[in-house]
C-alpha cells in the first residue's frame, strides 16, 4: 500500500533490520593502575568493582571522533557485504563531533566515498544511538528512497578530560560503533520510544565552546568550563527505575515481555545499576552483555560497541530478541527492541589496536 506526497512516494509498512555492525577504539590503551598512579589514590576498587570498569581507550593526539567514526563504519559495510555507492544515508550520532561546523557526519562521508547519500548529525548525548536507529527506522519506513542507512554513534569524549579530576578521568573513554540498517520484508526493528526530561540539562557536560560561552582568553585561564564536568548528580532512580519502565513500555508494543528477551544491552557506565535494574526485571545478570571492562564508558559509542562485540563473539543468535536502552546528558534517553536476523561477518578494523 502506497501514498503520494508532495515529497514522493510514501511506502507504508516497509520493514527494517541491521545487517552489519563494526566497531572501533583508538590505539591508547589507559589502565586503572595507570590513573591511580597519576591521581595519587588508589581508583580500582571502585572504578573496577562497582563501575566494572579495568581499562579504557583514550585518542592520541592525532585521533580523533572522525578517525573512529570511519574505521567503525568499514567494519560495518564490511559486516553487511556492501560497498559505499550503495547507502543512502549516513546519520552520525556523537556529542563529541570533530569541528563546531562542519558536521562530523560530513567529514565522514567524504573519507567514506558515500557518492549517493545524505548525511546529517544527531546529538542525544549518550541515547544518541537508539535515537539515530530510530530515525534511521523512519525514513525507511517513510520514504522508498531511503533503502540502506548507515549509522555511527562515535565518542571521544578523552580530549575534554580534565586531568586532574577523578570523577570524570576514570570513567569516560573513546570509541565508535556502527550498523548498517537495510529495508526487507521481514520485521527487524520492532519497537522504539524516545525520553527526556531537560530540568537534567545543567546536569553534566561541556559548557564552553558553544554560543553561550564562547571559547575566550578569560575561560582558559579558568581552565575549568572547557573539560566534562558533574555538575548536578543525577538521582539513581533517573535509571534505576527509569530504564525498566521505558523498556517496559518498548517490549508491552511488540507483544513481547522482559522474559522473552534473549539479551540486553545497557548504557555501559555502571554494572552496579545494570544488576539492580535486571535484578528488578526478574532477569538473571548472564543476559545483560558488557563491555564496560575492556572499553570504559563511550558514551554513544557504547551500544553499538556492545552490539557488535557481542555479534562477533557469538552472544547473538538468529531469531534472538535484543533490547538496547541508553540514557545520558540531557537528559535523553532511548529504548529499541529488535529481532536479529542473521548474523554479521568478523572483519577486523583499521585501527591497530580495535578489538572488533
Amino acid at each position: 500500500m502506497t501514498s503520494t506526497t508532495t515529497g514522493g512516494v510514501v511506502a507504508r509498512g516497509r520493514e527494517a533490520t541491521i545487517v552489519g555492525t563494526g566497531s572501533a577504539v583508538p590505539s591508547r590503551l589507559v589502565t586503572n593502575e595507570e590513573l591511580s598512579a597519576q591521581l595519587g589514590e588508589d581508583i580500582d576498587p571502585f572504578v573496577r568493582g562497582t563501575l566494572g570498569i579495568a581499562q579504557r581507550h583514550w585518542c592520541t593526539p592525532d585521533e580523533s571522533t572522525a578517525d573512529l567514526a570511519e574505521a567503525a563504519a568499514r567494519a560495518a559495510l564490511t559486516a553487511a557485504g556492501l560497498s559505499p555507492a550503495q547507502i543512502d544515508l549516513l546519520i552520525v550520532a556523537t556529542d563529541t563531533p570533530e569541528y563546531v561546523s562542519p558536521a562530523t557526519s560530513s567529514v565522514v562521508h567524504g573519507r567514506l566515498g558515500l557518492t549517493n547519500a545524505g548525511t546529517f548529525d544527531l546529538n542525544a548525548g549518550c541515547a544518541g544511538f537508539v535515537t539515530a536507529i530510530d530515525t534511521a527506522w523512519k525514513y525507511i519506513r517513510a520514504d522508498e528512497r531511503y533503502s540502506r542507512v548507515l549509522v555511527i554513534g562515535a565518542y571521544a569524549m578523552s580530549k575534554y578530560l580534565n586531568p586532574h579530576d577523578k570523577k570524570t578521568l576514570t570513567i569516560f573513554a573513546d570509541g565508535a560503533g556502527a550498523a548498517v540498517i537495510e529495508a526487507g520484508p521481514v520485521p527487524g526493528l520492532l519497537s522504539s520510544e524516545l525520553f527526556a526530561d531537560g530540568r537534567y540539562c545543567d546536569g553534566m557536560g561541556v559548557f564552553a565552546g558553544g554560543t553561550h560561552t564562547p571559547i575566550t582568553r578569560e575561560i582558559l585561564d579558568e581552565n575549568v568550563q572547557q573539560y566534562l564536568r558533574f555538575v548536578q548528580k543525577y538521582p539513581a532512580s533517573v535509571n534505576e527505575e527509569g530504564w525498566p519502565r521505558i523498556v517496559q513500555s518498548v517490549l508491552a508494543r511488540t507483544g513481547h515481555t522482559p522474559n522473552d528477551v534473549d539479551l540486553w544491552l545497557w548504557t555501559q557506565v555502571n554494572r552496579s545499576t545494570i544488576d539492580v535494574v535486571m535484578r528488578g526485571l526478574g532477569q538473571p545478570l548472564a543476559r545483560a552483555h558488557t563491555i564496560m571492562h575492556k572499553w570504559g564508558y563511550t558514551g554513544s559509542a557504547c551500544l553499538p560497541m556492545a552490539l557488535d562485540d557481542a555479534v562477533r563473539s557469538g552472544r547473538v543468535k538468529d531469531g534472538d530478541l535484543i533490547v538496547l536502552t541508553g540514557s545520558g546528558a540531557g537528559l535523553a534517553m532511548g529504548s529499541l527492541a529488535m529481532r536479529w536476523r542473521g548474523s554479521a561477518v568478523a572483519a577486523p578494523s583499521p585501527l591497530p589496536t580495535t578489538s572488533a
